[in-house]
């Protein structure tokens, strides 16, 4: 009789998980090589601090725009079959950027173009798979092991890609990057297509879309802990993840290195990260999160404004795992606490607003740095993000004591507040 697996990797105990998981540690590897080359060739190409936050603006904008209505969608369809098609797509995308730069044809208007196809294609794609999660893990117990997984999936790629982007930028250039990613897709996809996944209820009725929408949007806004959970992951995005934008100017202008250089700066962040999302995955309940969340916001803020006063690469490489850490741990602690209290009837709707947070609020916050930095430079930019951080984090941390008793009557009818946790203390969240 098999071994059960360790509890720091319980959900992949639920076969369609596992198979999702391995499928996407190869793919997601692929995902981060490109991003990588994407931000090196369009600094290459122009040397523009504005052009790198341009291209992440159209990369992402798509998810404020799209994700809402998308979200309703995914709560109609078949969310194991968008993924096979979203997965399939983004496949093309990369395919089209390694003809367009292997054959010496690509232009940044061209890399432009691809990067809001993608984001198109992301604002579908995120909600579904960040949905779809609950449909792969049977036994719910393991939910939250599941989503702190799928943080590691994409940190642990964040380690690993970046430093693999470097050295093929340096040795054959960025069109072998985006033709590795390209090939990386059949992984996921063929893991998606041998999965054996239960047909899910369909809804009794189908109401207008308007409708639908804001239903969604009054769950979020009624239910403080979930709407102050979003507002600090729009925070913490809008204001935070451009500093990823900047890289490249940092590893170039301020630490004068190279490709190399940014693979490396990018890959301690990834370590940062992994630590951070295994910790996740570690615990055994979601009871203490809050006070988590609050104190990763922090450690987000107070590490940027470390990291932009820095001109010393081993000094970066000390700072940027913390950076990490307490980046991934608030977004994924919150991700978990919304995961775990939103009914099933409104999970795709939900779940696209939190792409809306994450993904779609980084854009505008990408375009604003990018056109602070061509005037007051790349690091006081990447110090005010810091700063706002910072003070998000500590507003969140006041806010703790009306959230849990608002939650705790839903932690109650689920059954958690029963699992004892030496993280949390007496803490709901």
């Amino acid at each position: 009789m098999p071994l059960a697996p360790p509890h720091l990797f319980r959900a992949l105990r639920n076969p369609n998980y596992r198979l999702f998981f391995f499928g996407q540690a190869i793919s997601l590897v692929g995902t981060w090589v490109t991003r990588l080359a994407s931000s090196w060739l369009v600094y290459r190409l122009t040397g523009s601090e504005f052009l790198l936050g341009l291209v992440a603006f159209l990369g992402q904008i798509p998810s404020l725009a799209i994700s809402p209505i998308a979200g309703v969608y995914i709560d109609r369809w078949n969310r194991h079959r968008v993924l096979v098609i979203t997965q399939a797509l983004s496949m093309c995308q990369s395919a089209a950027l390694a003809v367009l730069t292997l054959t010496g044809n690509i232009t940044v208007m061209d890399i432009l173009i691809l990067q809001g196809l993608q984001g198109v294609v992301n604002a579908f794609d995120t909600p579904a798979r960040q949905s779809f999660v609950v449909q792969m893990v049977e036994n719910r117990a393991d939910l939250p092991n599941a989503i702190a997984l799928n943080s590691s999936l994409v940190n642990g790629s964040r380690m690993i890609g970046p430093a693999i982007g470097g050295v093929l930028i340096a040795a054959v250039g960025e069109g072998w990057c985006f033709a590795l990613d390209a090939v990386s897709y059949v992984a996921v996809i063929g893991s998606l297509l041998a999965m054996k996944v239960k047909p899910t209820a369909t809804p009794p009725q189908v109401v207008p879309v308007i409708d639908a929408l804001a239903a969604g949007f009054r769950y979020v806004a009624g239910f403080a802990p979930v709407r102050s959970g979003l507002l600090l992951v729009a925070a913490v995005s809008m204001f935070g993840v451009p500093y990823q934008v900047l890289m490249p100017v940092m590893a170039s202008d301020v630490l004068g290195g190279g490709a190399n250089t940014l693979g490396v700066l990018m890959t301690a962040t990834g370590v940062g990260a992994l630590a951070g999302t295994m910790y996740l995955a570690s615990r055994h309940t979601v009871l203490g999160l809050g006070r988590r969340i609050a104190q990763a916001a922090m450690l987000f803020g107070v590490t940027l404004i470390a990291f932009s006063t820095s001109s010393s690469l081993w000094l970066s490489l000390a700072i940027l795992p913390f950076s990490g850490a307490g980046f991934i741990v608030a977004l994924a602690a919150t991700n978990t606490v919304v995961q775990t209290v939103v009914p099933e009837t409104l999970r795709g709707r939900v779940m696209s607003l939190y792409t809306v947070a994450f993904l779609g609020t980084a854009p505008i916050g990408s375009l604003i740095a990018g056109f602070a930095a061509e005037r007051i430079g790349a690091p006081t930019t990447i110090a005010i993000g810091g700063a706002a951080c910072l003070a998000c984090g500590m507003w969140f941390y006041t806010t703790l004591p009306r959230l849990r008793d608002l939650i705790r009557p839903v932690y109650a009818e689920r059954g958690l507040l029963v699992v004892p946790d030496a993280d949390s203390g007496a803490k709901t969240l």
